[in-house]
């Protein structure tokens, strides 16, 4: 059984949304300023109703906030939740690396701390051999 965490499901909102390039555009674009939805709408080849729903994405994971102001929605980047998906990456990078390096710790360990032994034949001098030597002019 799998247990789920409130911060493991908002993990996977995250990186769920992030995982699309049209929605990794819009966080960047949002970032660097505010924008409406029908400003984004105009920058990207789709209806309009599918950057609403890209924005809705983001939303839900927590990497655009949307205010409306009048008739319009204005979209604008939430930095503090990429810094959290970095954090979340991070921690991954290191409980990989922490694997990483038990595997290397037992790989090690289990090879042999001398020279393999020598090949069966390597050292011996057979009947055969000798044969051919005395048969050699």
């Amino acid at each position: 059984m799998v247990v789920r965490t409130e911060s493991a499901e908002r993990a996977d909102r995250i990186f769920h949304a992030l995982g699309d390039a049209t929605r990794r555009e819009i966080v960047a674009l949002t970032l660097a300023g505010e924008y409406s939805v029908s400003d984004l709408a105009r920058r990207f080849p789709m209806s309009f109703a599918a950057v609403q729903k890209h924005v809705a994405v983001l939303e839900q994971a927590g990497l655009v906030t949307k205010e409306r102001q009048g008739r319009e929605q204005r979209v604008r980047g939430n930095a503090d939740s990429l810094r959290e998906a970095h954090r979340l990456l991070d921690q991954l990078a290191d409980l990989w690396r922490g694997r990483i390096d038990r595997i290397g710790t037992i790989i090690a360990d289990s090879e042999p701390d001398s020279d393999p032994a020598p090949h069966p034949r390597e050292g011996k001098e057979h009947s055969h051999d000798r044969d051919r030597r005395s048969e050699e002019p």
